[in-house]
Parts: C-alpha cells; sequence; structure tokens
C-alpha cells in the first residue's frame, strides 16, 4: 500500500514560501547587529516612509474619526447612553480601529512601494551589480528598510490615532455641543495602559511586518518587468493578511494577559 500523503501543489508552494520568509528574517536581525551600520540610508527610509505617509495617514484617520461617530452617534442617543460616545469612540480607536486601519493604508503604500522599488532593482541587475562590487545589499536595502518601517509605523499609528480623536471630537462638538476639552477629557479618563500598550506593541509587529514582506517579494523578485508587478501586488496581498494575523495574535495574548 502506498501511505505517501500527497500535498496540495498551492499548500506547498505556500508553506515553501512560509519557510523562505523565516529564512529571510532570520538573515534580517543576524545582519542587523553586523557593521557597518548604515545609518544614513535608515534616516533617509524613516523620512520617506514616515514623512510622506503624514497626509495619507492624517486623511484616513480624520475620516475614521468622523464616520465611525456619524454612525455610531444616532444607536447610542436611542439607549440613552450618548455621554459615553467620547470614552466608546477612543477605546475602540486606540485599541482596535486605528492600528488595524492605519497599517493597511501603509502596507498598500509602503509595502507596495518597497516591493516595486527592490523588484525593479532585482531585474535591472543593479542588486547583482553591487554584490559584484562588494558592497552587501542586503544590509544597505533590506536591513534599512526594513528597520525604518519598523520605526514608522507605531509613529504613524500614534498620529492617526490622535487625527481620528480629533475628527470624532468635531462631530460631538457639532452634533452634540460637547466641547473639545470635556470630549479628550472623557476619552483619557477611559483610557488605560491596558488598552495602550498592546495597540503600541503590535504596531511594531505591524511595521516589522510590512517591510520585511515588502522586502522579501522585491529582494527575490523574477521574470523581468512583469515580476516587479506581481511583486508589489503580492507584497499587499500577504501583508494584509500577515497584519490580521498578527492582530489576531495580539489580542488572544492581551486577553490571556489583562483579563
Amino acid at each position: 500500500m502506498n501511505h505517501n500523503i500527497r500535498i496540495p501543489s498551492s499548500v506547498r508552494s505556500f508553506l515553501i514560501e512560509l519557510g523562505e520568509l523565516s529564512y529571510f528574517a532570520g538573515r534580517f536581525f543576524k545582519e542587523l547587529f553586523t557593521r557597518p551600520f548604515e545609518l544614513k540610508e535608515l534616516l533617509r527610509q524613516c523620512y520617506l516612509m514616515g514623512n510622506k505617509s503624514l497626509m495619507l495617514v492624517g486623511v484616513t484617520g480624520f475620516i475614521l474619526g468622523l464616520v465611525m461617530t456619524l454612525q455610531t452617534r444616532p444607536t447610542m442617543i436611542e439607549f440613552g447612553a450618548e455621554s459615553w460616545m467620547p470614552s466608546m469612540v477612543g477605546i475602540s480607536i486606540v485599541r482596535e480601529i486605528g492600528p488595524v486601519i492605519i497599517a493597511l493604508i501603509c502596507a498598500g503604500r509602503i509595502s507596495s512601494g518597497i516591493g516595486a522599488e527592490l523588484g525593479s532593482m532585482r531585474v535591472t541587475e543593479q542588486i547583482d551589480a553591487m554584490e559584484v562590487s562588494g558592497t552587501n545589499p542586503f544590509k544597505y536595502l533590506v536591513v534599512t528598510r526594513i528597520l525604518a518601517a519598523t520605526l514608522m509605523i507605531p509613529l504613524l499609528i500614534i498620529y492617526g490615532d490622535a487625527i481620528a480623536l480629533l475628527g470624532s471630537a468635531m462631530v460631538e462638538n457639532l452634533k452634540g455641543d460637547v466641547s473639545f476639552q470635556l470630549f479628550f477629557n472623557n476619552v483619557f479618563d477611559a483610557l488605560e495602559y491596558s488598552d495602550i500598550n498592546p495597540a503600541v506593541a503590535k504596531s511594531f509587529f505591524f511595521g516589522f511586518a510590512i517591510g520585511l514582506v515588502g522586502c522579501f517579494k522585491g529582494y527575490y523578485c523574477e521574470r523581468g518587468t512583469v515580476g516587479v508587478g506581481e511583486a508589489s501586488n503580492a507584497a499587499v496581498v500577504f501583508t494584509s493578511m500577515l497584519l490580521f494575523v498578527i492582530d489576531f495574535i495580539a489580542v488572544f495574548v492581551t486577553d490571556i494577559f489583562y483579563n
């Protein structure tokens, strides 16, 4: 009898890619603590990822706060719980909605950009030229981008959360005649360290995932210019899926430690 188990090709390719991604992450941590440290390139990438994303994150956060408050307000009024609006919106945005939505927006911009940039460098043999010239392309191109994303995404999430709360405060001010001071007093009274710490901690993992997958897809890009588009698209899809997995794990762990 033949006891060999046939694994579907799609599952096999996914597991192989997952193993390669794990090896890629291990190589990042190995290269991270070895010299030379590309500080100048790291700062440049932080500027490109952070400063260039401020407008996108700000608009997204502002609309998020507006829409969430406008959609929730009628239900809260119906139950006579209008006074709970600031604390409810604040906890929802800071704990869950803000980090996830803003990380997904950043995945669309940053991860796809890294995938396309490194992919084009791979197909035009610029990475091969760096290897031949004695430069470490992994150190210069990959480590700096992953580290910059890991550092910048938490800052962008905090910025987006603040803008979202401002948008929510504007709706409450116009619709419910609630002053900005009263709104933010209620928000900060409701928030605890058990709300903020897990949200900040998982945002670092979000940033790491965005940088890692974008670099992985771009660095191993194949099939010429067609492959660049595929790498950019795959980076966004894979990163988005990974963000939800990380969020689920973070919520599960938080529930164990804080409840």
